[in-house]
Order: C-alpha cells, then sequence, then structure tokens
C-alpha cells in the first residue's frame, strides 16, 4: 500500500496541475511535430497490439494520439545512438540491459524522480528489485520497469511420440536434459531432427541458466570482474561441450538459421526459451503439437537431492523510458505510468503481451494464450532461483565479444575451457575501462 506523505501531497498538486493544463491545452506536441502525438519506440511486433490498446484507452482521457514505431534490434539502437547527436528521437522507448547503463546519466533519458513523487499510481516498491535497480543511477529513477521474462524449455510432443520418448516434466536435471537430446538427434538422424539447439547467442535463453544451475556466474556482484573462468563456469559449460552440443545442430547450421525457424519446422524436439516468444509459437498450425515445461535442476552433487537454487531462471525487464529533449515530458510521462500502473499492468498480462514487471500482476498471463499451458514461467519463480541477466556498463560490447571468442569452442568442444579464459581476459579488460 502506498503511504503518501504531506510534501508528496504537495508536490503532487504542483506537478499535477502543470500535467493537467499541458494535457488540456493545443500547444503540445510530439518530438516530431506540432500535433498531439506521442512518439513510441519498441522493437517486439508481437506487443504492438496490446501495448496499443492500452495507449488507445489512455489516448481517450489525456487528448493525446500515440503513434508506435517498431524497428529491429539493431536498428533501434543506432537511432538512439543519433539521438545522442542530436537526432530524432521518439518520446517514450523501451531501455535494456544491455545498454541501458550507458545511456542513464548521458542527458537523452528524463529524470523521472519528480513525476515518481507526484504519482499515486507509481511505487517503486512495487516492482521486480532487480530490475529497478538497473534503471536507477545515483538515486535517478532513468525508466519503470516494464515487464519481467524468465525462461522455459518448449518441446514439440509429435517428435516426442514419434521416437518413443517419454515426455519432460518439470522434476528433471540438466543431465536428463542432456540425455532426452542424445536420444532425439540419435533417432532422428535419418529425419534431420535434432535434440535441442544452443548457439552461443542463446546465451539469457539457454546457456547462462545452465552456469547459474552450477553455482558459476558470467560476472562477479559489483561488475568488476568476469565469471568466466571460475570453476563452477568451467564445469558446467564442459558440460555443455560434452553432453549438450552433440545433440545440437552444427554450429554453422545453427549461425545461419534461426532456433524458432528450426523448431517450428519440426527440426528440434526441445530448446530453452523466454517467455518473449510465446506469441511466436502459439501463433504456429500445429501449436496442440507443443508443450512447456521447467527448466531443469542441476545435480550439483550427483545425489538426485536438488534443492531450488539448482534451478536457475536469468530473468530480464524492460524498461519505459523518456526523451529529455521531448517538448512533451508531462504527457510522456503520463503514458509511461498508464503502462506501467497496477492496472496498465495487469491488462499488459491480460493481453498476453509479456509478464509484468510489477510483482503480482503476471498471473492472468498464464491464462492469456487459451489452450497453451504457461505456467512453466511463473512456476519456476516459486520453484526455484532468479537471477538477474549479468550486465554492466560495456555489457554490449563484452557480450558481443564473448560470443565472437567462443564461437570457437562450439566449433571445437575441447577448447572450451581455454576459450572461456580467453573471453574472461578480454571481458575483464572491458570492465577495466568502465
Amino acid at each position: 500500500m502506498k503511504h503518501t506523505t504531506m510534501a508528496k501531497r504537495a508536490l503532487a498538486f504542483g506537478l499535477s496541475a502543470a500535467m493537467a493544463l499541458s494535457l488540456a491545452g493545443c500547444g503540445g506536441s510530439g518530438s516530431s511535430g506540432g500535433d498531439q502525438t506521442i512518439r513510441v519506440g519498441i522493437w517486439d511486433n508481437n506487443q504492438l497490439a496490446g501495448l496499443q490498446s492500452i495507449a488507445d484507452e489512455w489516448s481517450q482521457t489525456s487528448g493525446y494520439s500515440v503513434e508506435f514505431e517498431v524497428l529491429d534490434w539493431d536498428t533501434y539502437w543506432t537511432m538512439l545512438e543519433a539521438g545522442v547527436s542530436g537526432g530524432e528521437m521518439p518520446d517514450v522507448f523501451w531501455m535494456h540491459s544491455q545498454n541501458a547503463l550507458k545511456y542513464m546519466g548521458s542527458g537523452v533519458l528524463l529524470n523521472l524522480n519528480d513525476y515518481i513523487e507526484s504519482d499515486d499510481a507509481i511505487d517503486m516498491e512495487n516492482y521486480y528489485e532487480g530490475i529497478t535497480n538497473l534503471y536507477t543511477q545515483d538515486g535517478v529513477h532513468y525508466a519503470i520497469p516494464k515487464d519481467h521474462d524468465t525462461i522455459a524449455v518448449i518441446y514439440n510432443k509429435a517428435i516426442f511420440d514419434k521416437y518413443g520418448i517419454d515426455y519432460p516434466t518439470g522434476d528433471w536435471t540438466w543431465e536428463e536434459f542432456a540425455d532426452i537430446a542424445q536420444q532425439i538427434t540419435e533417432k532422428g538422424k535419418a529425419d534431420g531432427v535434432y535434440g535441442t539447439y544452443c548457439n552461443v547467442s542463446t546465451n539469457q535463453d539457454f546457456w547462462y541458466n545452465l552456469v547459474y544451475s552450477y553455482g558459476g556466474e558470467i560476472i562477479n556482484a559489483d561488475k568488476t570482474a568476469s565469471g568466466l573462468d571460475k570453476q563452477e563456469t568451467i564445469d558446467a559449460m564442459n558440460f555443455l561441450a560434452d553432453e549438450i552440443l552433440p545433440a545440437c545442430p552444427p554450429q554453422d547450421t545453427m549461425a545461419s538459421t534461426s532456433v524458432d525457424s528450426m523448431f517450428l519446422s519440426g527440426l528440434i524436439g526441445m530448446e530453452c526459451a523466454g517467455s518473449w516468444t510465446i506469441p511466436t509459437y502459439y501463433a504456429a498450425d500445429d501449436v496442440s503439437d507443443y508443450a512447456w515445461t521447467m527448466l531443469p535442476y542441476a545435480d550439483r552433487n550427483g545425489d538426485g537431492q536438488c534443492q531450488p537454487e539448482e534451478r536457475c531462471s536469468i530473468y530480464n525487464g524492460l524498461g519505459w523510458a523518456a526523451y529529455s529533449g521531448t517538448k512533451n515530458p508531462d504527457a510522456a510521462w503520463s503514458l509511461i505510468s498508464a503502462f506501467c500502473s497496477q492496472e496498465g499492468q495487469t491488462k499488459q498480462s491480460e493481453l498476453g503481451v509479456t509478464m509484468s514487471g510489477y510483482i503480482g500482476c503476471s498471473d492472468p498471463f498464464i491464462t492469456a494464450f487459451d489452450g497453451m499451458d504457461i505456467s512453466a514461467f511463473v512456476d519456476v519463480e516459486e520453484q526455484g532461483t532468479l537471477v538477474f541477466r549479468p550486465y554492466s556498463k560495456s555489457a554490449a560490447t563484452w557480450e558481443s565479444d564473448n560470443s565472437d571468442i567462443l564461437v570457437d569452442a562450439w566449433a571445437n568442444p575441447d577448447n572450451m575451457e581455454a576459450d572461456l579464459k580467453a573471453a574472461a581476459a578480454n571481458m575483464n579488460e572491458v570492465l577495466a575501462e568502465e
């Protein structure tokens, strides 16, 4: 429950009055023109319809229209980089853990503190701590948590049936995952079917989860050193090299063909996937063949007595940010508040956009996809450990570098340990320059 102080009420009155005048007047404009339009930048077309629905409701009371611009990932960040140099920017847009620290404090993002203080719909204690911390620097909030995601395993029941393999359950280990993947690969050889898919780039949605399940880490807690050369990390990745990669398509195939394309084509038996992929698989013609289950445990002691912390799901969360140079800062905030309020976050879940960044609002998401049981994405929060996606100010650089270096380990699994140590050394050099 929100506790509103007298000082907050006073601030709220002043800012609310200003916002009311701004939103009701005729002189407001988006950053690109003189009309009553708020431009919004995103990179996932799957979320567009649901977000537009929430924005349309906001438009009815604000008097502003909302214009979404959906860009691909690379173009999106190129657009923001251009904005730093005075290029055209949307009024409201997403932030991501890979790049957020580069933009916070740079003057590009609007300081949201006063708006938060004045808005009874927004209390930062209601959001996932890791996401809130990500978008906060030196006490300044630069984005409000939009959502959170977790990882689960999707499998093709038709493939399991064809090769006489029992469906996986949520009570399984990574060793059992690898064994099933190997069985599918062996039995599906003549059909070109593989047990699973793990490319160098499928980090958040695959091998990061394995590393943390085995007690390893990608970066240390204070973000000063790589964890790729930690023994637990090496052990996890050697297991990947020895037991999982042999059940995957060849490296050159994975480099040229995405996991969703191969899975939807019936060439992959099971894969680790983020909750953001659900709409893609739900829209498939053969969706009835697909089912989800929780990520495996890591049997660290080899005794079969797994502990909750040995089932780890990486989670991440986008943030809604505003451009500091927007001509309509009050309207931009008002839209962000509509997206991030308890009401907006609940509707986001109900519409199947994503799970919410507001704690306790994700249950409707589970029933948003009629006929598909996606409860594994929420169950893992209760039956495992959530680990926030590894990041630092230079995450985009060292994550790309790691992928380049580890390509050799994917092609030559015997080189895994040496390549991990090389990636760690490079990553430490990058971190030292932050």
